[in-house]
């Protein structure tokens, strides 16, 4: 140990050396992910063998008897009982013995689930996932108690040697795609994966440069279920709050749990109301620009629309400037704390723009419709998502500055082609609109009622397509 784990050098890496009926037992641990209580607890017990017990040749079966714990495992190789000891169990090594215990004891730090900023409800559960992947496993088990419910360990990292769990359901989910995602996480060669779920992302899907997510994030314990009910597989990584939910469509970024927490006509018109917003954030400054560069195209009741005074600076120009201004407050107001935000943001709102539309450097339409796109990126549901509806924006609107009505056309359907031949998991990107599928497109459209949701989106493949029992269709 002191060769391997530098014990002796890194104060967190500690033994504790016992004789039991004359025999040397060594109990290794790191403080900081081991509970002391538990571990004090088993001292006692290992202890009291020495006034209950006479010097035996079976001290191995006797200790075993006395580890009073849930989770003790034997193993024959010091590779084993260090990796599991630096994941925060303790080991237990006999002298004479060539096998040890490996106690499971761990107390990771780390904070109580809480809503996620990002997915917040007006109605629904206030948990959410934290850095500790068994709080998040156990949080998915309490809200799906079946037996066929599967939580699969892996280990990732040539040093960090990570925990990473795939989750789903054994009879429902796509053999093909499991054998898929384990493949690619078992020949992951780095030292580390000290950014987690990302790193796993970029290994599994090989994304490049690509901007548009290829895979849906969570922090919620309930979205991560009902995913998994349908069929997906969910990769769980410890130091992550978030999970991985795998295949995911573009549609499946622009739905939100609150949706669901609603009456089928209320969910209905709150996804509307949202793909209108993604809609504005990705069209509504190339379109606008193009109405005001060719007015030709506006109907007579529209001629209204456009800047009503010249300025200096080409409008394309002003329309970046405040696309960026909205993008730097937002970047500051990540990296500022709360109560300074607000102040930023009320400083930006009322001061910057006011003066910048005084002094002549935007006109006031471009404030407005900058304003109406900023809105629409906010109301999309994934941060990846809204930020790759941006960069097709900006291409969008150079396009239409260079080339007006032909370059609207063309940039809006390259932008199509690329998504449709986006492939997230061997899974169409853009399925069900497409392939088009009718009764997958409606379920897009309108949030459908519970009851009626019978079957399984077939775009993950499962095994068991009904949701619910045949007989009580």
């Amino acid at each position: 140990m002191k060769h391997r784990v530098g014990l002796g050098i890194s104060f967190d890496f500690g033994v504790r050396k016992l004789s039991i009926l004359k025999r040397g037992v060594h109990i290794y641990y790191v403080n900081g992910l081991c509970d002391t209580m538990y571990i004090i607890q088993l001292m006692k017990e290992l202890v009291g063998i020495n006034n209950k017990e006479k010097v035996s040749t079976d001290l191995f079966t006797i200790i075993e008897n006395k580890l009073v714990n849930q989770s003790v495992e034997r193993v024959k190789t010091l590779d084993k009982v260090v990796d599991q000891v630096l994941s925060g169990l303790i080991g237990i090594v006999i002298e004479g013995e060539s096998t040890a215990f490996v106690i499971d004891v761990r107390s990771y730090p780390g904070r109580s689930p809480q809503e996620p900023d990002t997915e917040k409800v007006v109605r629904g559960s206030r948990d959410g996932f934290v850095e500790n992947i068994i709080m998040n496993t156990a949080l998915t088990r309490r809200r799906i108690r079946d037996e066929r419910l599967r939580f699969e360990m892996l280990k990732v990292g040539k040093r960090s040697k990570s925990d990473v769990a795939l989750g789903y359901l054994q009879d429902v989910a796509d053999p093909d795609l499991l054998n898929i995602i384990r493949k690619e996480l078992k020949a992951i060669n780095i030292d580390g994966i000290p950014m987690a779920d990302k790193t796993l992302e970029e290994f599994i899907v090989k994304q490049g440069w690509n901007p548009y997510p290829i895979v849906r994030y969570t922090e919620r314990a309930d979205v991560a279920a009902a995913h998994i009910l349908e069929g997906h597989v969910v990769i769980y990584c410890d130091t992550s709050p978030s999970v991985i939910i795998s295949p995911t469509t573009y549609f499946h970024h622009v739905q939100h749990a609150e949706e669901f927490r609603e009456a089928p006509a209320m969910g209905t018109f709150v996804r509307w109301t949202r793909f209108l917003g993604v809609l504005a954030s990705i069209f509504l400054l190339p379109f606008w620009l193009l109405m005001v560069l060719d007015p030709s195209l506006l109907p007579e009741k529209l001629e209204f629309i456009g800047p009503n005074e010249e300025t200096n600076i080409p409008l394309i120009i002003q329309l970046f400037l405040a696309d960026f201004g909205i993008e730097f407050l937002r970047i500051a107001a990540i990296h500022t704390p709360t109560p300074l935000s607000t102040a930023m943001g009320l400083v930006a709102a009322v001061l910057i723009g006011q003066i910048a539309i005084d002094v002549g450097l935007f006109v006031p339409e471009v404030i407005l419709y900058v304003a109406v796109t900023g809105i629409g990126t906010f109301t999309t549901p994934s941060y990846e998502l809204s930020i790759a509806n941006k960069i097709a924006r900006m291409m969008l609107m150079l396009l239409v500055a260079f080339f007006h009505t032909p370059g609207f056309v063309i940039g809006t359907t390259f932008l199509l082609i690329y998504l449709v031949q986006m492939r997230a998991l061997n899974t169409p990107y853009l399925w069900p609109f497409l392939p088009f599928e009718p009764k997958g497109f409606l379920q897009i459209i309108f949030r459908r009622a519970v009851p009626g949701s019978i079957l399984r989106p077939s775009i993950v493949h499962p095994r068991n397509r009904y949701r619910q029992p045949p007989n009580q269709q």
